[in-house]
């Protein structure tokens, strides 16, 4: 019975040496664990290789950075709250002032002489008297505008990742004072470079001028302090190339919609555009902070890491978990 016969073939398993099964079939020897799964086909690598790399870029940073500040919502409703409270706040104060804030909003939105003179009609009035209903009107514009500095205190709380304080009356009127002033003198600045030889594109680059030193004093002062001057720096910076680059845009955009607006719906027309320069001002505030904030974070978490490869004489013979801790007091450190 223990002999086997010429014709016979034994079937069995065995382990080799390294624990790994294998079948003898016929004397030859088979791997027991074989891959069979197929490749993916091209197509879904194509379409893989765009999501791989959106994963831990910068660009899904900033994704998820706006969806944590609710992007859209905060930016058409800082763009409504400007319509209804600050624009007429300053339209008020203009009229006192027997200035034309027409002027103003043609020259930021950079509009030729058409859409210059419909935009004109929009404003027209007599001039301003002191009664009772201009008093109140006054009242509730102030209201609305107070509003509006709190929406942008909040922005940048949740921008930097700061808790909401809930009294801030103080700072909210002072910021609509500053941000009055910071108005004129863009305008005044703007008006000025236009006179100039090359004006017209000299007088697009006086908002990274003006509203770069304005926007880093509004996130300190905003934030009572709370962020240092250094690491608000960023987003200032950005708020302010942001703005310059939606003037290039408003220059190029605006007008020719404002003249085809105007033709459909009239001289109301040229109150949808302003609505969305209103809009995409706030888009670009909220914009500015985000990206400050990231490339400040970036920054901080590179700076003191060492090339790739490359390794300190302080760092040769210690363990992965000392290597990590020193870099966590390096980024303690940072901050």
């Amino acid at each position: 019975m223990g002999a086997v016969g010429s014709g016979f073939v034994s079937d069995h398993t065995d382990s080799d040496d390294n624990g790994v099964t294998a079948e003898h079939v016929g004397g030859q020897r088979e791997p027991a664990d074989q891959d069979t799964t197929p490749s993916r086909p091209t197509w879904r690598k194509a379409l893989a290789a765009p999501q791989d790399w959106f994963e831990g870029s910068v660009l899904q940073e900033i994704v998820q950075k706006l969806r944590a500040l609710d992007f859209s919502n905060q930016a058409m409703l800082f763009g409504a709250g400007v319509l209804v409270s600050l624009l007429p706040f300053l339209i008020v104060l203009s009229a006192f002032a027997s200035a034309r804030v027409d002027d103003d909003i043609a020259l930021r939105l950079g509009l030729d002489r058409t859409a210059s003179g419909i935009v004109t009609q929009l404003f027209i009035s007599s001039p301003a008297k002191l009664d009772v209903a201009t008093a109140v009107s006054f009242i509730l514009l102030t209201a609305g505008t107070l509003a509006v500095a709190k929406s942008l205190q909040q922005i940048y709380e949740k921008a930097f990742h700061q808790e909401h304080r809930g009294r801030g009356l103080f700072r909210q009127v002072t910021w609509i004072v500053v941000v009055c002033t910071a108005v004129t003198l863009e305008t005044l600045v703007g008006r000025a470079a236009r006179n100039l030889a090359g004006g017209v594109v000299l007088a697009e680059f006086v908002p990274l001028v003006v509203m770069t030193p304005f926007f880093w004093w509004t996130m300190h002062f905003l934030l009572a302090g709370r962020i240092p001057w250094r690491k608000l720096l960023p987003s200032a910076i950005a708020t302010g190339v942001f703005l310059t680059g939606l003037g290039f845009f408003s220059r190029i955009y605006f007008s020719a919609t404002i003249v085809s607006d105007s033709k459909t719906y009239g001289a109301i027309g040229a109150v949808f555009s302003i609505v969305t320069w209103l809009i995409a001002t706030g888009a670009v505030i909220i914009l500015g902070a985000v990206a400050g904030t990231l490339w400040e974070g970036r920054r901080a978490h590179t700076w003191w890491r060492p090339r790739p490869g490359a390794a300190s004489s302080s760092s040769i013979g210690q363990t992965p978990d000392q290597l990590a801790a020193g870099s966590h007091r390096a980024y303690a450190r940072a901050r």
